[in-house]
């Protein structure tokens, strides 16, 4: 039986951390400043800003510190920042962040290759990073990678997704964010899943992050909010390609989410317009069309 689907939503805007990490060439500190900035204006209430990691594993986010002195923060709105270790959690706190997010892996091959170890020690990792937030009063967030299929393994059991998430939030994490990395979920897929889920974990502290590699992600979406999921992960221009998939669009656009949830009379607070521009804002920047129909859709009108 599913629940009555949520009339308001939150979305998570993700273009300026994992949307923009994928770029080959670095954007310039100060274009990621006014991106954060111009998403701040569209009614958006949280916004990943960056991500305190090694730059010599991902050189475009290594103004993180630059970016979060830089952004004017608006009152009412999240900027958190990914920390996957204790060393860049520290330099987080240190920029003034209030949120943070760790990411863990469904799939053991995926963990293995993305951070060299077990799903297992993956989590003892971030023990100490939960800790050490919740003593700052950070509240942190949880990512599930792979949970609806992996590049090495295909197929992930709905019931290994469920354990990690459950292990995330027990050891603090206020909300989990189920992760279709590569894209190849279906929306009956994605229902199972997320039954299966909330079974372990309420309904009310996951999120969904659906890459749109296949042009599923819309469909998942609402999927995913006929299950009772309210909070969404979308990317500004749909940046953000997918590393595993050559070519690959990765995360879905925002305001496609929008205008879907619009036509639906579903509350987002977001204005579509001030989405569009600001996304165009940014496809310029990168000499480039926004990844999103509606942003092209409504250039052309």
């Amino acid at each position: 039986m599913h629940p009555t689907p949520p009339q308001t939503v939150k979305l998570v805007e993700v273009g300026p951390r994992d949307g923009l990490q994928n770029e080959k060439t670095l954007v310039p500190t100060e274009v990621k400043i006014e991106l954060i900035n111009r998403l701040s204006e569209t009614g958006l209430t949280a916004i990943e800003a960056s991500a305190f990691v090694s730059p010599k594993w991902v050189p475009q986010m290594a103004d993180a510190n630059e970016v979060l002195s830089g952004i004017t923060r608006k009152p009412g709105i999240g900027y958190p920042v990914l920390t996957p270790n204790l060393k860049g959690f520290e330099r987080a706190v240190e920029a003034g962040v209030t949120e943070v997010a760790i990411f863990g892996a469904a799939s053991e091959s995926f963990s293995q290759k993305n951070i060299n170890c077990s799903i297992q020690k993956s989590l003892e990792r971030f023990q100490p990073v939960v800790l050490a937030a919740q003593e700052e009063n950070i509240k942190v967030r949880g990512y599930v990678s792979c949970v609806l299929g992996c590049p090495y393994e295909g197929k992930i059991a709905p019931q290994k997704v469920a354990e990690v998430a459950k292990a995330l939030l027990d050891i603090g994490c206020y909300e989990i964010s189920l992760g279709d990395t590569i894209g190849t979920g279906t929306p009956l897929a994605t229902q199972q899943m997320i039954e299966t889920v909330s079974k372990s974990v309420p309904l009310t502290k996951l999120a969904g992050h659906f890459h749109d590699t296949y042009g599923q992600a819309l469909a998942n979406i609402f999927a995913a909010w006929q299950c009772g999921i309210s909070v969404f992960d979308t990317s500004i221009a749909g940046l953000g390609g997918c590393p595993y998939a050559r070519g690959a669009s990765g995360n879905v656009a925002t305001e496609d989410v929008v205008y879907m949830f619009d036509g639906m009379s579903v509350k987002t607070g977001v204005d579509i317009h001030m989405l569009v521009e600001t996304a165009w804002y940014i496809a310029d920047k990168l000499d480039r069309n926004p990844n999103s129909k509606i942003s092209l859709a409504m250039r052309n009108q």
